[in-house]
């Protein structure tokens, strides 16, 4: 080993190795090689590494010359005492545990959640968590380009926690082109990421049920699309009484800025801007549309019919001929033949705050106004373009579990889920774990769940845990009973007790 430049000494006198200030050469480390230059294995400098391979030459380890009796591994970062930290056992702010009574509340409304969709004849889909940014940057305004979890990866690409699933659903169709039959009907429940102000229902992950159409241009889509929503919430135990949908049509903000002679760019911006009308005042609201182009004569009249709720007054302003009003008219008639017309009022500020809706849009919301939108959607005639691919007709809706389970708990129906499993199987002599073992894997085979004591413990112990997680039966296996191919059996509800032999249980 070359003697050591005093001059390169680092930061520690126990580490005064030969180190190259910014690199170093995994040469030095070599099983009896030459000594030179390798360019290809030079490690940036950061003090952390310095500090692993100093601790990997150090000579008190590694021999006194360093001689080439090591490998060429280096070692992990010094271990120094009383150096443990106590992490924050909380998640990150705005995130979730689910430890298992609130993972039964998750599987139950994911279960719901899939049975309609099932119901309805939709197929499940899926996709990365992790996208590309540029499938959710807009350049409409939208608060959710400020609310993205993004970063540059190691390739130097620019990706993104998805914040919604409509995106990756539009991404998946171009992919498959002209390789689907339409129409799709698809559905997805996903962890979506956004980073915003957390309230009441809100947090900056969530789980969402997407129920998409592609393909169907006509308003019976979203009929059938507000009717499925309508059927998972009556099989939960909501009623009309609690819930409602307020729907709209894009379309009348496009007749309003036609009648201005406003550019249809303007379209994607207005809509975002209204989004807000109920979270900013209304001076604000002002302000931002008269930013952006539109005068103030505009402004008041767009305002004046944002305010109307009553289908038949908005045709007394636009008049019947319009899209808009047509398309409406069409859905509030499809409403009464699916049965739902009491879930469903007109409410001409409903805009929906993403860009890409095109034509109707509609809110699920709580009648007694104490929780934000329980779920909404619409149609996106258009998304497909804004990714180079060709557009078709399609709608759909976004559904989180956040603010359903709050309504759950305010009207006092949260479902009361407990841990149930149909055996617990326990040996009363340690030599019988074996035999237990074997119980136990005969009736799982038979499709039976089996909570087996892995250890031996009192009986009292095992009445109480069989309580605990609500097990039907209770089979022990004692010496007398094993030895006649039989084991004790007994009804915990009933408090019935038998021997059955091994090969009889069911």
């Amino acid at each position: 080993m070359p003697p050591f430049p005093s001059s390169l000494h680092i930061f520690h006198p126990s580490l005064n190795h030969y180190l190259k200030p910014n690199f170093f050469s995994l040469s030095y480390f070599s099983i009896s090689a030459p000594k030179f230059p390798l360019s290809s294995q030079l490690i940036p400098f950061n003090p952390r590494t310095l500090s692993s391979v100093a601790t990997a030459l150090s000579p008190s380890e590694n021999g006194s010359g360093g001689g080439g009796e090591r490998s060429a591994a280096l070692a992990g970062p010094p271990v120094l005492e009383n150096s443990v930290q106590k992490i924050d056992v909380n998640p990150p702010k705005g995130t979730r545990d689910f430890p298992p009574e609130e993972m039964r509340l998750r599987s139950w409304l994911f279960h719901n959640f899939r049975e309609v969709s099932r119901l309805f004849g939709f197929e499940e889909v899926d996709y990365p968590v992790l996208e590309s940014e540029a499938l959710f940057i807009r350049k409409a305004g939208e608060e959710i380009r400020d609310q993205l979890y993004c970063f540059e990866d190691r390739g130097n690409r620019r990706v993104a926690l998805r914040p919604e699933l409509t995106p990756s659903l539009a991404r998946l169709v171009i992919q498959k082109g002209k390789s689907l039959s339409l129409p799709l009907k698809w559905f997805a429940i996903g962890q979506c990421w956004r980073y915003e102000r957390m309230t009441r229902g809100r947090r900056r992950e969530h789980y969402q049920w997407n129920m998409d159409i592609i393909g169907v241009p006509e308003v019976t889509a979203e009929a059938e699309l507000i009717s499925s929503i309508v059927t998972f919430f009556k099989q939960i135990g909501i009623s009309a009484s609690d819930v409602g949908f307020k729907v709209n049509s894009r379309k009348v903000l496009q007749e309003i800025l036609r009648s201005y002679s406003l550019s249809e760019n303007l379209f994607a911006k207005v809509c975002v801007i209204i989004d807000k009308i109920e979270k900013i005042p209304i001076d604000e609201i002002k302000k931002e549309l008269n930013s952006v182009g539109m005068p103030q004569e505009g402004v008041n009249k767009l305002l004046e019919v944002l305010s109307i709720k009553s289908l038949s007054e908005l045709e007394e302003i636009l008049g019947g001929a319009g899209e808009a009003i047509a398309d409406l008219k069409q859905l509030f008639s499809l409403a009464e033949k699916f049965g739902y017309s009491e879930w469903i009022q007109f409410d001409a500020s409903v805009v929906r705050g993403l860009a890409y809706y095109t034509g109707i849009v509609f809110e699920g919301f709580d009648r007694a106004g104490k929780l934000r939108a329980i779920c909404g959607g619409g149609r996106y005639d258009r998304l497909l373009s804004t990714f180079g691919g060709d557009d078709l007709p399609a709608c759909g809706f976004g559904f989180g579990d956040a603010v359903i389970i709050e309504l759950l708990k305010e009207k006092g129906i949260l479902p009361e889920l407990i841990p149930q499993v149909e055996n617990i199987v326990c040996a009363l002599d340690h030599d019988l774990q074996g035999a237990a073992a074997t119980v136990a894997t005969m009736l799982r085979e038979k499709g039976q769940s089996v909570d087996l004591v892995l250890e031996s413990k009192p009986l009292k112990w095992v009445f109480k845990r069989a309580a605990r997680i609500n097990a039907q039966r209770l089979i022990l296996v004692g010496n007398t009973e094993w030895k006649k191919g039989m084991v004790s059996v007994k009804i915990l509800s009933s408090g019935e007790q038998s021997e059955i032999k091994i090969d009889e249980l069911e």
